[in-house]
């Protein structure tokens, strides 16, 4: 649990709010329970450093309100829309015997475990948070779900998975997915023995060659008949240049 100093804060217009944030401050509130609610302010550093670590809204922190703790649980955060710099948080009073509903973050372990992700399975999370109805005084970090001996087909449910004392599913009625363990989408061909691999090259570079000469045998035999299409017809022009040679007495005849 983060401890957090904070100090009341008499602010009562827009202005002097502006001026607390000027000054490095983030100012606050504090509802809940059976005391009145109470306005904070809050380091803008501390708080930058908590929000960047995960589950902040998930989690309990103990303010030190001028020296007197108390636990609160952050609610709504509100964010500069231009600087995206916390400009407001509301913390909710922690009473004991009291319940929350929170969403808690779902955390898997032991993926290299898991025989069916080694098999190439893919995890589809169906719920990375799952919302919860908690006791305040037991309220959970994240929900862990143990991949360890998994295999593809196999789905998680929120029945497997241990919950604290007193700690309930908000969805009553059925035994809701978490996350499935599901076979690949892609299954890769396997490679060809190397032997196999040769035989074919050599069996397509035979074909090349007898391809290659069958061309060239096509190609003679064209060659072949154009030159004697072009023998007839010169013989053709030679035998019609002899007969306008004879003399036209002949011709008569």
């Amino acid at each position: 649990m983060n401890t957090v100093d904070a100090n009341i804060r008499n602010t009562n217009t827009k202005g002097e709010v502006n001026s607390l944030r000027t000054n490095g401050k983030v100012p606050a509130i504090v509802y809940g329970g059976t005391e009145k609610n109470q306005k904070v302010s809050l380091n803008k550093k501390i708080v930058k450093t908590l929000l960047e670590k995960e589950n902040f809204l998930s989690n309990i922190i103990k303010l030190n309100i001028d020296g007197k703790p108390q636990d609160v649980l952050p609610r709504e955060i509100m964010y500069d829309v231009v600087t995206d710099e916390p400009i407001h948080i509301d913390f909710l009073r922690i009473v004991k015997g009291g319940k929350i509903i929170l969403e808690i973050p779902v955390k898997f372990i032991n993926h290299e475990k898991s025989p069916g992700l080694k098999r190439g399975g893919v995890l589809n999370i169906v719920r990375r948070r799952v919302e919860l109805k908690c006791p305040s005084e037991n309220i959970p970090n994240e929900l862990v779900v143990d991949l360890e001996g998994k295999d593809i087909g196999e789905s998680f449910k929120i029945s497997a998975i241990k919950l604290p004392e007193g700690v309930t599913p908000t969805i009553q009625g059925r035994d809701f997915v978490v996350a499935t363990l599901a076979a690949p989408t892609i299954i890769k061909e396997p490679e060809k023995p190397a032997e196999e691999t040769a035989e074919g090259a050599e069996g397509a570079e035979g074909e090349a060659t007898a391809a290659e000469g069958g061309t060239e045998g096509e190609a003679k035999a064209a060659e072949g008949d154009k030159k004697e299409g072009d023998k007839k017809e010169g013989d053709k022009k030679a035998g019609e240049k002899k007969e306008d040679k004879k003399p036209a007495a002949e011709k008569k005849k």
